[in-house]
């Protein structure tokens, strides 16, 4: 048993991936398609905005047509509604989303609701959860999907394993759960969600021979929680203060990467982990949708 975790390394895997959506991208355009995602950001939240810079870079250099609207934090809930019909129906966008968090005064899942499913680039309308669930071809949620290529191309396939995840989010933890138990190549794992109300909760983490953290809270799942030679996959990103550094914080994951890198066999770093995936994963929608709308 190695001392030293392997990392597992979402950076490579990001751009084996965002290749292969390339040549599919240039593929589609001899046949005179331009896949097209647009993004809905409503306000000035600014990790929020960095998101949206980076979706846009990713459709630039793949080839993809990008679209960015702008709406201010005052925005009322028609106006957004309003905007989602537009984009509907434009067919020069195949897949679009809109930014989270959005202001009070806007009730997201409305908003998600609105979306046309052929079109949710984020996989998060109940259409394409419910597809996803019984096993159906849908769109994506991409950081679960994001998690799923980690494991596969990094030589952890999740068939027959115990996977615990902690955190239940309709974002990542349940989606997650739902992929990873399908009747399915890269899937048939055994799946056990854990969260804040779960009891003994080290006892179920150290079960796993893949641990999966997303509950958003800092270095929360410490070294003793981990069973020794588990793959831990980190999906968490937080900012913690830290003088020494110029900008006043560092990022750290869910996981104690230090105390965890002496248990585990294989690790995702934070940042440079999960996190590249989703974009990665973001663009395979749009072009999956595009291949379909053809």
């Amino acid at each position: 048993m190695p001392k030293i975790a392997r990392l597992i390394d979402g950076k490579k895997i990001a751009a084996q991936i965002r290749a292969e959506v390339k040549a599919e991208v240039d593929a589609l355009k001899k046949q005179g398609i331009t896949p097209g995602l647009a993004v809905v950001i409503v306000g000035d939240d600014p990790a929020s905005h960095v998101y949206v810079r980076g979706k846009a870079r990713a459709c630039d250099e793949l080839g993809m047509n990008s679209f960015v609207h702008k709406l201010p934090a005052n925005a009322t809930e028609r106006r957004v509604l309003n905007l989602v019909k537009r984009l509907n129906e434009d067919p020069k966008v195949h897949a679009f989303l809109v930014q989270s968090p959005l202001p009070k005064q806007i009730d997201e899942n409305k908003i998600v609701k609105a979306i046309d499913p052929a079109k949710d680039a984020d996989g998060f309308h109940p259409v394409n959860v419910g597809k996803l669930l019984i096993g159906e071809p849908a769109m994506m949620p991409c950081t679960p999907h994001g998690c799923q290529e980690l494991l596969l191309r990094s030589g952890c396939n999740p068939a027959g394993k115990h996977v615990v995840i902690v955190g239940r989010s309709n974002i990542v933890g349940k989606p997650l759960a739902a992929l990873l138990i399908q009747k399915a190549e890269g899937a048939n794992a055994t799946v056990t969600i854990c969260h804040s109300r779960t009891k003994k909760l080290a006892s179920i983490t150290k079960q796993a021979d893949i641990l999966v953290a997303a509950i958003g809270v800092p270095e929360f799942v410490k070294g003793s929680m981990i069973k020794e030679g588990a793959v831990v996959i980190d999906v968490g990103v937080n900012r913690v203060e830290d003088k020494s550094n110029p900008r006043g914080y560092r990022l750290v994951g869910d996981v104690d990467f230090k105390a965890a890198s002496k248990k585990a066999r294989a690790i995702t770093p934070v940042p440079g982990g999960v996190g590249p995936m989703t974009i990665a994963m973001l663009m395979q929608n749009a072009v999956a949708a595009a291949k379909r709308a053809r």
